[in-house]
C-alpha cells in the first residue's frame, strides 16, 4: 500500500496536533495502516460484486459502503483532521485538553448500522426488527458522541444511556436473531457471526471509558484500541459474511432481489423471468388447448 500512501509521514507537520493529549507521529503511522486496510478491503469487496450471482449482491454492497466510509474516516484521522479540543474531567488530566475526533463517530454511524443490518437480514428477522436495531445502534453511537463532548461528570449519564442501547441491541441479535436464524436453517453461520460481533461490541464501552470518556489512556493508545476493533468489526466481518453468503439460500432468507426489488416468490423464480402472458385472441386459445 506504499504506492497509495507514501512512506514519508509528514501529516503532523502539515496539520500540527493541538491540546495536551494529542495524536503522535506513531499514532498517525498506525492510522495510515488502518486506512490502507480499509481501502484495500473496499477495493476487494467492490471487485467481488462483479463475481456475485445476480440478485445476490446485498452483503457485497453493504460492506463496500462500510469499508469506503471507514477508509475516509481513518484518512481524516491519520491526517490529524476531523477533531475538536475538549477539556478533560478526570482527576489525572483535569483542566487539560484532549483531541476528540468526531470523524470516528461519523464512521460508526455507518459501520454499526451496516453490521447490524447484515446480521438482521441474515437471521431472517422482520424488517421492523432490523430497523429497530439500526436505531439502537445510532442511539448508542450518538450518545457516546455527546458524552465525549460533555466537559463535566454528566458525560457518564450519556454513557449509561448509550450502553443501555447496546445491551438491547445485543439481546436482540443474540436472542430474537438466533431464534429466527434457527427457523430458516442458518443457525450455525449466524451464531458464529453474531458471537464474533457481540464479543467486539462488548469491548467498545470499555474502550470508550478509557479514552474519550475517562481520559485514562492517551489519544494514540486509544486509536490503537479502536483501530483493532474497527478492523475486526468491518473488514474482517465483511469478508466472513461475503464468503459464507455463497452457500446461503437467498430465497429462503427472503432477500432475493430482482429488477422489481425485494420480492417473496416461489424459490428459484423471479417476476422478470416468468413467461409472458399470451395476447387476447386465437393464440391464447391455442395455448390453453
Amino acid at each position: 500500500m506504499a504506492i497509495i500512501y507514501g512512506r514519508a509521514n509528514d501529516a503532523l507537520n502539515i496539520n500540527p496536533p493541538e491540546g495536551d493529549q494529542y495524536l503522535t507521529v506513531n499514532g498517525s503511522d498506525w492510522l495510515w495502516t488502518v486506512t490502507a486496510i480499509f481501502t484495500l478491503s473496499f477495493l476487494i469487496l467492490f471487485a467481488l460484486t462483479f463475481f456475485a450471482r445476480a440478485g445476490e449482491r446485498f452483503f457485497h454492497y453493504l460492506f463496500t459502503i462500510a469499508t469506503l466510509v471507514g477508509a475516509i474516516a481513518y484518512f481524516a484521522q491519520a491526517s490529524d483532521l476531523g477533531y475538536t479540543l475538549v477539556p478533560t474531567t478526570n482527576s489525572l488530566w483535569n483542566g487539560l485538553t484532549r483531541q476528540i475526533f468526531f470523524a470516528k463517530y461519523i464512521h460508526w454511524t455507518v459501520a454499526f448500522p451496516a453490521v447490524t443490518i447484515a446480521l438482521g437480514v441474515l437471521s431472517g428477522v422482520s424488517w421492523a426488527t432490523v430497523f429497530f436495531n439500526v436505531f439502537l445502534s445510532w442511539t448508542w453511537v450518538l450518545t457516546y458522541l455527546v458524552g465525549a463532548y460533555t466537559t463535566t461528570s454528566y458525560k457518564w449519564g450519556f454513557f449509561g444511556f448509550g450502553t443501555v442501547a447496546y445491551v438491547l441491541l445485543a439481546v436482540s441479535t443474540l436472542g430474537e436473531g438466533t431464534r429466527s436464524a434457527t427457523r430458516v436453517g442458518i443457525s450455525r453461520d449466524h451464531g458464529l457471526l453474531a458471537g464474533w460481533l457481540n464479543l467486539l461490541w462488548l469491548l467498545y464501552p470499555i474502550a470508550w471509558g478509557l479514552t474519550d470518556g475517562g481520559n485514562r489512556i492517551g489519544v494514540t493508545a486509544g486509536f490503537v484500541f479502536f483501530g483493532v476493533l474497527d478492523v475486526l468489526m468491518v473488514p474482517v466481518l465483511g469478508f466472513a459474511v461475503v464468503g459464507l453468503s455463497r452457500r446461503w439460500d437467498y430465497n429462503r432468507l427472503n432477500i432475493a432481489f430482482t429488477q422489481y426489488g425485494r420480492v417473496a416468490t416461489v424459490p428459484g423464480t423471479f417476476p422478470e423471468k416468468a413467461p409472458a402472458a399470451a395476447p387476447a385472441g386465437g393464440v391464447a386459445g391455442e395455448a390453453a388447448v
